[in-house]
């Protein structure tokens, strides 16, 4: 059990003196990891339930990535582009067999995804679908989260996000996500690419409407379109499936992948796309210095594997339906509404009652950590090796937090 849950304010202080923040962290500095749980540098431990936003699906330190990080480190950790490493191969292999795609591209983070798969979907749209040059464009929906660089927050609805960063990239039609009548009439001679978040984790975990996916997916092939899948929050074990389009048997031309493909231990991100697709790129029109590095490679190779055995995935999809009982059981008491897709939760608080970001640092108070998103909603990303009774022990410290 947690006791004596307090800040760490002096850490906290000197962290924020002489570094700019672009987010807004909670007032507590981490220091260490294991299984499911966090400690600070006070000795004050904390169970994680934000593991989704910072990248560690798998749980802090495990063991078999920790392994194959140590082996390499003592191996190989980076070539020159100029040569291919030995664990290059393994790993593209690997994950493109996980995604029933022929190529892999990998990348360091996952705005690189993003962004090489708009430069994909443009090249492929001139190349392939034959669009007039310098007039490709791109569908993306309200409300979306891609990442921060220019040309993405171009496209963003979130004002936070995009105010003063202009001017602005051109190239894309923003239509309302899960409204498919909106984005069939958007598509026109010119359009290369729908890009979407199967689920749109920083906007709530909001998750689409029933069939709007199939739609997508149907709409795309009859207009000659590119569906391409943001599966950087979403992807690889987090809601019960191996990819959030595999709940409603949807197949993108195009997976975008990050976060948990490091284990939470190095920066990885790949594109991973049929060869009529990716192969588009030729040698020299793009790639990164560090992507594909050596250890990158071995890490995110054995985080396939994992996932391989589909034994994660289970985890998510069984904890998860705990997690949906657990949640319902407050709606009336404080909840208004829950989202649950596997170990993925979006909560909606009684605005009367708090903000998300006063809810989240009342759970942080009680030795929980999770996520606000927008005025009174949170977001709950446990690591996949979280247990039952971790489960249930933060369920409960959210609804002690409600009652007040």
């Amino acid at each position: 059990m947690i006791e004596d849950m307090v800040r760490t304010p002096s850490a906290v202080r000197d962290a924020e003196r002489y570094t700019a923040h672009n987010y807004h962290p909670l007032p507590v500095v981490i220091s260490s990891a294991e299984g499911a749980w966090l400690t600070d540098v006070d000795g004050r431990r904390y169970l994680d339930c934000l593991a989704g936003y910072s990248a560690l699906n798998f749980g802090h330190r495990h063991p078999t990535l920790i392994r194959a990080a140590h082996e390499q480190l003592d191996r190989l950790t980076l070539t020159s582009r100029a040569f291919i490493h030995d664990q290059f191969a393994d790993f593209c292999r690997e994950l493109s067999a996980l995604c029933g795609k022929d190529l892999v591209l990998p990348m360091n983070t996952g705005a690189e995804a993003v962004e090489t798969g708009i430069k994909v979907a443009r090249k492929w749209g001139y190349q392939v679908k034959k669009v007039a040059p310098g007039q490709a464009n791109i569908i993306v929906a309200g409300g979306n989260f891609h990442g921060r660089t220019t040309t993405i927050v171009s496209f963003s609805t979130d004002a936070d996000a995009r105010a003063d960063f202009g001017p602005y990239t051109p190239g894309f039609t923003v239509v309302p996500y899960g409204d498919l009548a909106a984005l069939e009439a958007a598509i026109d001679e010119n359009t290369v690419a729908v890009l979407l978040e199967p689920i749109q984790g920083e906007q709530g975990v909001v998750l689409p409407p029933e069939g709007y996916l199939p739609g997508v997916r149907r709409a795309c092939t009859d207009r000659n379109v590119l569906f391409i899948a943001d599966e950087i929050q979403s992807g690889l074990g987090r809601t019960g499936r191996t990819f959030a389009c595999d709940h409603e048997g949807v197949v993108p031309d195009m997976y975008l992948l990050g976060k948990a493909l490091g284990g939470g231990i190095v920066p990885v991100s790949a594109v991973a796309a049929d060869a009529d697709v990716l192969g588009v790129l030729r040698p020299g029109q793009h790639g990164s210095t560090f992507g594909g590095n050596p250890l990158a490679c071995a890490v995110a190779t054995e985080v396939v594997r994992l996932l391989a055995t589909g034994e994660f995935q289970r985890r998510s999809a069984e904890l998860g339906e705990r997690l949906r009982a657990g949640l319902a059981g407050l709606l009336g008491s404080g909840l208004v509404a829950v989202r649950v897709r596997g170990l993925w939760a979006g909560v909606d608080i009684d605005p009367a009652l708090m903000t998300g970001r006063q809810a989240c640092e009342r759970l942080m108070d009680r030795g929980v950590l999770a996520k606000d998103t927008h005025g009174s909603t949170i977001r709950l990303a446990p690591p996949l090796v979280i247990t039952s009774d971790e489960i249930d022990h933060a369920v409960a410290q959210l609804a002690a937090v409600l009652a007040g």
